[in-house]
């Protein structure tokens, strides 16, 4: 077996506030039948697709074991499927466990969430906590993320007009990403004087409700070929998880990020991200993500994220050219959907949003109040 895993398609369907006229299975099929027909794969025992991992949520899709309402869809009868809760990302971690161990050899990876058919994000992530003390109090990841915000912008100095600039960066580079969630443009007067939501978070300052759905097949080393002549290949992946009760961790630390990073710079190589890595695609659920996690990923020095907006970091080291996770990505999705855009840019398909020469990428996915959990992955063309 080889030491690399190789993405060989990506299908999405276009970001969309809602979907009333389809199901999640409907929205699937798309992406389906699209990887089907690029890579000509089958469903032979021997040689096609003997294992699938699925991404859903039950509390999202509002079933127990969500993944069984998809297995007609992806085909995943009679044979394995392994369902990611929550962040997508780690599907892609746990694709490459299976192909590198020698487990598996050609994978399906099918991902979706409607956010938009749940009475409130924010209580459907109240249930993240412990039902004793903090889901009685309220907690969600709305306010976790807050209180971050709060601290971070005092170390880091971050101000309401970098903030801003975040958010109508956002949309102005969304609006070349066609599968992007099509969004008004704003200006940064209409970002400061949004309504405040949790304080210090605006109502623009936070990515808004979507649906979506994806498929990627990957395959091992040896099979890459058989289904594309551009492989993309994943040649690290890092992930860390964070102290669970909000009191014991050091919100504006990094801490988790900056392990899953080091790991996956271990595995990929990477000794200096500013010189090794031409693109960076980060999942910015709220706007003072992006410089704080450009810092974990070693993009931006410790509590420079201020400074880091103001001298163009962004720009100059291709961030969130797809408009990022701020633009509209639905929660548990964000990680898929950074790494298609990798995918994208490092096979010179990504249109107007094109970067030259780029050879190695960065997707990062968060998931959990105030990013308690953070992964990382390595991308190489």
């Amino acid at each position: 077996m080889g030491k690399r895993a190789a993405i060989c398609a990506v299908a999405q369907i276009k970001n969309q506030p809602e979907y009333p006229q389809m199901r999640f299975q409907n929205m699937l099929l798309e992406c389906f039948e699209s990887i089907m027909e690029q890579t000509k794969v089958t469903f032979d025992m021997d040689k096609g697709i003997r294992n699938i991992i699925t991404c859903s949520d039950d509390v999202f899709d509002a079933r127990t074991i969500s993944d069984n309402g998809v297995t007609d869809v992806v085909g995943a009868h009679f044979r394995g499927e392994e369902k990611m809760a929550q962040e997508s990302i780690n599907g892609l971690g746990y694709a490459m466990a299976c192909i590198l161990s020698g487990h598996d050899d050609v994978i399906l990876f099918m991902g979706h969430c409607k956010e938009s058919q749940s009475e409130s994000r924010r209580m459907c992530t109240n249930l993240a906590y412990d039902p004793f003390y903090c889901r009685p109090l309220g907690m969600d990841f709305q306010n976790a993320d807050a209180l971050q915000a709060g601290e971070y912008m005092d170390k880091a100095g971050i101000t309401e007009a970098q903030l801003a600039k975040i958010v109508v960066r956002a949309r102005k580079n969304a609006k070349k990403n066609p599968y992007a969630r099509a969004n008004e443009s704003v200006d940064e007067k209409a970002v400061m004087s949004s309504p405040m939501i949790c304080d210090p978070l605006r109502a623009l300052h936070y990515y808004p409700v979507t649906d979506w759905a994806y498929g990627m097949l990957i395959a091992s080393e040896e099979r890459a070929k058989e289904f594309t002549k551009n492989p993309v290949w994943m040649t690290g992946f890092g992930s860390c998880m964070d102290e669970y009760f909000m009191g014991d961790r050091d919100l504006a630390s990094n801490f988790p990020l900056k392990n899953a990073a080091a790991r996956a710079y271990a595995k990929a190589g990477v000794k200096d991200p500013k010189k090794d890595i031409q693109l960076f695609e980060l999942s910015d659920h709220a706007a003072y993500q992006l410089p704080l996690w450009a810092e974990g990923v070693g993009i931006a020095g410790d509590g420079k994220g201020g400074a880091w907006i103001d001298e163009g970091g962004p720009d100059k080291f291709n961030v969130n050219l797809s408009g990022g996770h701020l633009n509209g990505n639905p929660l548990l999705l964000g990680g898929a959907a950074r790494a298609i855009e990798c995918f994208l840019q490092l096979r010179g398909e990504a249109g107007e949003r094109q970067v030259k020469g780029v050879k190695r990428a960065l997707a990062q996915a968060a998931y959990g109040g105030a990013g308690q959990h953070q992964a990382v992955l390595i991308m190489e063309s």
